[in-house]
């Protein structure tokens, strides 16, 4: 009698807390499957639960979507400001924004590639998150290089709002080739990378 060939199941999530577990399922399903292709069921059996459970903490899988994005940000801002409220220098301060920014997503790479893909899956969603945490983010950074260009460090003839979208593109783009290539190498080193060519055109003298 020959065996039906079934596709290995993905990895159940023996967390306790059951919100926090269906959030872990679902970054590895995104990330495996798809957001588009995932189902509410998948997430669940990853998350080592009943379909219906999933229901009980989130409404939809758009909605699991948003809490992950939401989630992620909220602990990266707050551990930003606590990281930052030790510095002085802007320079200082715009280096550990970068090497923080490598260092979350590539501790995770199933986060980053819902980051840097299923987060950008259709307008709607880049609408929705572009308004939401990313908008604080991008005002972090604004914010230090205002207090660059006010101490002197910075030029002051570039916008801080479109350095701050350059600098925060320049960290993506890193991150996305880190997903995308066959090689196997360490991310956050490129943040210092990435920080020479932005200082180069930002300093003054």
């Amino acid at each position: 009698m020959t065996r039906s060939v079934r596709t290995a199941p993905i990895a159940k999530a023996p967390v306790p807390d059951k919100r926090e577990a269906i959030l872990r399922a679902a970054v590895k399903v995104f990330a495996q499957k798809g957001y588009f292709n995932s189902k509410v069921a998948d997430i669940a059996a990853a998350a080592g639960i009943a379909d219906g459970t999933v229901y009980l903490y989130f409404r939809s899988k758009e909605e699991i979507l948003h809490s992950v994005f939401d989630q992620t940000m909220e602990r990266f801002i707050a551990d930003g400001k606590r990281e930052l409220s030790g510095l002085d220098r802007a320079e200082d301060r715009l280096r550990k924004i970068a090497e923080m920014h490598l260092e979350m997503l590539s501790a995770d790479r199933d986060l980053a590639i819902v980051f840097q893909v299923e987060l950008r899956g259709s307008i709607k969603f880049m609408q929705e998150f572009s308004a939401a945490g990313f908008g604080q983010y991008l005002d972090v950074i604004r914010q230090t290089i205002e207090q660059g260009q006010e101490s002197g460090v910075f030029r002051d003839d570039i916008k801080a709002v479109v350095a701050a979208k350059i600098l925060y593109g320049s960290l993506d783009e890193m991150v996305t080739n880190w997903i995308l290539s066959k090689k196997s190498y360490p991310l956050v080193p490129m943040a210092g990378e990435v920080m020479k060519t932005f200082f180069g055109g930002m300093k003054n003298g």
